[in-house]
């Protein structure tokens, strides 16, 4: 069997848990920061776990994270 390829956009994006689950950075953290609030820009510095609705989907597209 050949190898499959991992989503190279999807391997930037997301690691995965020592658990399994799927850490990601939250959005709305990038540009227009004047106006957000220190609290609001505070929590968005940290990670998120992706809902498990869309693990799979993410999982499909890195093969070799388990």
């Amino acid at each position: 069997m050949p190898k499959v390829k991992t989503r190279r956009a999807t391997a930037k994006r997301f690691r995965i848990t020592r658990t399994g689950k799927i850490v990601r950075r939250h959005a709305n953290h990038n540009h227009l920061l004047e106006h957000k609030t220190s609290s609001r820009k505070r929590k968005l510095r940290k990670t998120s776990l992706v809902a498990e609705s869309d693990a799979a989907n993410v999982k499909l597209q890195l093969p070799y994270s388990n």
